[in-house]
């Protein structure tokens, strides 16, 4: 604890906040703050209530991000004060006190870092993610449905509300499919690195010969829609099929037909919803979905284009992004960022913000390279 230079220390996370703030553009902040100030105090604010949930929400967490600047800088400050308290009275609780500071305050300026380096076209967004089975069988379907749990878990952890919106079980055991939504601000630039392929190693619990598995599941992250998205879907380009929900097992969950499966056909795109208790709210939210998905198309198509008249197209680093062992060692390892957890059973109970946060510096070291 003596050989800590304090002084060093807290230049260093001064320095970082400095570039956060710089980046973060602060006076854009309390300017939007007080545009939506100006529009939340409209006397006709809930006639819209999804324009009023819209702008009250935006608010609340511009608010809270200024805030959070705001308590950092207090913290160094106050951090400074106690370092120089126990240095003069050579108080040991207060160094101990200290250096429990600085490591909370580097891990939360390390948190705030990476925040900014969400800056693309709909990173603000919440998210809407689905996980697919894929080969391996029952223990794809098995693994989709522990991935599902991880992810929602993680939410939890965080305090993210989530609805799950699709849930396609398979006959023996996990899910086919399942869809959610995660209702944050910046949720889909947070999670889109989690999109790619997953695989898991294991000794199967459904072979009684108890063989090592190798299954996979894919995760696929887009941006949830706004009101103000000019995304318009011509009735004619979409078939609509009903069919009725299901539980595990096949079990029926309501008798009412009130599944929905939207599909679009110029691209092929489908989506099915079953979640809902009746069909309009199904439809519903399978639409808001499609439209998401889209939009999201949209965008890929634009960049690719862009990319093939630049002469650089590059294959997905989605694919095969991360590999979950269990046996013959216990290891969960990104194979992008090389980051590696020997845990696994906290891994699999949400503790992936580490992963997360690798992911999005990859990424954008990634994005600088190619500029």
């Amino acid at each position: 604890m003596a050989d800590i230079d304090f002084s060093a220390e807290i230049r260093a996370l001064r320095a970082k906040y400095d570039s956060i703030e710089a980046v973060t553009d602060v006076e854009a902040i309390r300017a939007e703050i007080a545009d939506l100030t100006e529009q939340a105090g409209e006397p006709n604010l809930w006639d819209d209530p999804a324009a009023a949930q819209q702008i009250t929400s935006r608010l609340s967490h511009k608010q809270t991000e200024l805030d959070r600047l705001a308590r950092l800088a207090s913290r160094i400050d106050d951090m400074e004060v106690l370092v120089e308290l126990a240095q003069d009275e050579d108080d040991e609780d207060s160094r101990l006190e200290a250096v429990r500071e600085l490591t909370s305050l580097s891990k939360a300026l390390d948190e705030l870092e990476v925040v900014t380096l969400l800056a693309g076209e709909w990173d603000e967004r919440e998210a809407v993610v689905t996980i697919r089975s894929g080969a391996g069988g029952v223990d794809a379907a098995d693994f989709a449905e522990m991935l599902l749990r991880m992810y929602l878990r993680w939410a939890e952890r965080r305090g993210y509300p989530t609805q799950v919106l699709d849930t396609s079980y398979a006959e023996e055991a996990g899910l086919k499919s399942a869809t959610f939504e995660v209702k944050a601000p910046y949720a889909f630039g947070t999670l889109s690195v989690e999109a790619g392929t997953h695989r898991l190693v294991r000794i199967s619990p459904f072979d009684n010969q108890g063989r090592r598995q190798t299954s996979f599941a894919a995760v696929e992250v887009i941006p949830l829609i706004e009101q103000t998205d000019s995304i318009e879907i011509p009735d004619n380009e979409i078939r609509v099929d009903v069919f009725r929900s299901s539980g595990p097992g096949g079990q029926s969950v309501n008798t009412t037909d009130s599944a929905v499966r939207l599909t679009h056909i110029p691209t092929g795109v489908v989506v099915s919803m079953q979640n809902e208790k009746s069909q309009i709210q199904n439809r519903a939210a399978a639409l808001r979905v499609l439209q998401s998905r889209l939009l999201l198309l949209k965008k890929e198509q634009e960049d690719a284009e862009k990319k093939a008249h630049a002469g650089d197209v590059k294959a997905s680093w989605g694919d095969q992004m991360r590999s979950y062992v269990l046996n013959p060692y216990q290891m969960v390892k990104d194979l992008r960022t090389e980051h590696e957890v020997g845990n696994t059973s906290a891994v699999f109970d949400g503790e992936i913000d580490d992963f997360i946060d690798a992911g999005i510096r990859w990424r954008a070291n990634n994005r600088n390279s190619e500029d």
